[in-house]
C-alpha cells in the first residue's frame, strides 16, 4: 500500500508540475520573448508566433523550451548577439535568426551557448550572421537539421557556421552550412560526432579540427570550399563515408592531415580536388576502401609521415597518383587499384605480378619545380616516366605497391 501511494503521488504531481505554454506575439497577451522568459518557470514552453522580433540580445537563463510557429524572425539588426543561452537543458526549435552583430573579440553569434550542458538546437534557419551556432564549454549538446548561410567574401569579416570550443559529447547532425569562414570548427572538442551534414562554398574550410581527439565524422559532404577539410594536431579521429569534392585552388585539398595520429579514413570519396589528401607529420593512419578520382594529386604524403597503411583503395583518373617531398618513405601501400598500372596477372589471382610504383618521375620533378607542368603530356616526359619505371633512379624505391589489384574495388 505504501508503494502504491508513492506511485500515485508521483503520477499526480508529474501531471501537476508539467510546464505551462506561454504564447508570444503581436496578438497575444505576452508581446516579447524577453517578457516570456522573465515570467517563465523551469520546464515551461515559450511558443513564439510568426512575426519579426527586434529585442536586442535575448538571454535564456532558465530551463525552457523555445519553439517558433512558422519561423518567426529574430533580428539582431547587425548590433546584437541574438540568443545567449546560459542555463542547462534549453531547447530552441523553429526560429529564423538573422543579422547578428559583428565583433572580432567577443565572437557574437545568432545562438551562443555559454558554459552549460544538454542544449538542443534543432530545425532553425540562420541567415547573414557572424557566427551561426557557437558552443562554448558545453557538454551533451545536439545541433540538428539547421540551415546556416552567410554572405561575406573575406575571412576576417566572417565567423564559422557551427563553432565548438572546449566541449565534449557534441552531436552535429544533418545541418547545411554555406558561405561562412569555416563550415564546422572544432577546437579542444572530444568524444563528438559530425554526421550527415553538408558544408559547401565556405571561404576557408568545410570542416576544421584543432586539438580535438576521439571524434568521428561520418557521411558528410564537403564541396567547393576554399581549402577543403583540415584535421590538425589531433589523434584517434575517425573519418568514414564522406564526400570531398571540387575543392580547387593553389593551396587546396580535399583533406589536410597535419600532426594527426592513430586515425581511420574509411570508405570516403575524394573527387575533383587539387589534392585528394595532403599528409604532413601524420603517423599510424589507416586508409582503406577510399575512392580517389579525377584529382590533381590523389595523395601527397610528405616525408614527415610514418607507418601509414594505405590498403584496398581505388585510384582512377588522377593526374598524379602520389606526390612527396622526400626520398625516404616509410609507409605501406598494399592491394590498391591503380588505373595507370600496366602490369599483368599470369596466375589469375587478381593481383599484378609486377609491383607498381605510384610515384612518377614527373610528379617528383613538378613537386620541386612547378614550372615543369608546362611540359605535362609531352613526348619527352612520357619517355622519362617509362624509363623511370624500368630503372628507378630518382623516385624512392620503397614507394611501392607489391600487390596491385587488376580490377577496381566495388566501393
Amino acid at each position: 500500500m505504501k508503494y502504491l501511494l508513492k506511485i500515485v503521488f508521483l503520477l499526480f504531481f508529474g501531471v501537476v508540475v508539467q510546464g505551462q505554454t506561454i504564447d508570444v506575439g503581436a496578438n497575444q497577451k505576452i508581446k516579447t520573448i524577453k517578457q516570456a522568459i522573465s515570467i517563465a518557470n523551469a520546464g515551461d514552453t515559450i511558443k513564439i508566433q510568426k512575426g519579426t522580433y527586434r529585442e536586442g540580445t535575448i538571454i535564456v537563463d532558465k530551463k525552457v523550451v523555445i519553439i517558433g510557429v512558422d519561423y518567426p524572425v529574430l533580428d539582431g539588426q547587425k548590433k546584437y548577439e541574438i540568443l545567449s543561452i546560459k542555463h542547462d537543458s534549453v531547447v530552441v526549435k523553429g526560429l529564423k535568426l538573422i543579422r547578428s552583430s559583428f565583433a572580432s573579440m567577443e565572437d557574437p553569434a545568432a545562438i551562443k551557448v555559454y558554459n552549460v550542458n544538454t542544449i538542443q538546437i534543432e530545425n532553425n534557419i540562420l541567415d547573414d550572421n557572424f557566427f551561426g551556432i557557437y558552443i562554448q564549454n558545453g557538454r551533451n549538446c545536439i545541433i540538428k537539421n539547421n540551415r546556416l548561410r552567410a554572405y561575406g567574401k573575406e575571412e576576417q569579416k566572417l565567423g564559422n557556421g557551427i563553432h565548438c570550443w572546449k566541449s565534449n559529447d557534441i552531436q552535429i547532425i544533418a545541418n547545411t552550412i554555406i558561405g561562412h569562414r569555416d563550415g564546422i570548427y572544432f577546437e579542444f572538442v572530444f568524444d563528438s560526432v559530425i554526421w550527415r551534414n553538408k558544408s559547401e562554398n565556405n571561404i576557408r574550410y568545410g570542416l576544421h579540427f584543432m586539438f580535438s581527439h576521439n571524434d568521428s565524422y561520418i557521411t558528410n559532404i564537403f564541396r567547393n570550399n576554399g581549402a577543403g577539410v583540415a584535421v590538425m594536431y589531433s589523434k584517434e579521429v575517425k573519418m568514414i563515408n564522406n564526400l570531398f569534392e571540387k575543392n580547387w585552388g593553389q593551396s587546396a585539398y580535399g583533406l589536410l592531415l597535419k600532426e594527426l595520429n592513430d586515425g581511420y579514413i574509411l570508405g570516403n570519396k575524394f573527387i575533383q580536388n587539387t589534392a585528394g589528401i595532403y599528409m604532413e607529420g601524420s603517423n599510424r593512419m589507416q586508409l582503406k576502401n577510399n575512392l580517389f578520382q579525377e584529382n590533381g594529386w590523389a595523395m601527397k604524403i610528405q616525408a614527415s609521415c610514418d607507418d601509414n597503411n594505405i590498403v584496398s583503395n581505388n585510384f582512377i583518373g588522377n593526374t598524379f597518383d602520389m606526390g612527396t617531398n622526400g626520398s625516404l618513405v616509410l609507409n605501406n601501400f598494399d592491394s590498391n587499384y591503380w588505373d595507370k598500372y600496366e602490369g599483368y596477372d599470369l596466375d589469375k589471382n587478381g593481383l599484378g605480378d609486377v609491383p607498381y610504383h605510384p610515384l612518377s618521375l614527373f610528379a617528383v620533378l613538378s613537386e620541386n619545380n612547378p614550372s615543369t607542368m608546362l611540359l605535362y603530356r609531352s613526348f619527352m616526359i612520357t619517355l622519362l616516366d617509362k624509363s623511370e619505371k624500368i630503372l628507378p633512379t630518382i623516385t624512392p624505391d620503397n614507394f611501392i605497391d607489391n600487390k596491385p589489384l587488376m580490377k577496381s574495388l566495388p566501393l
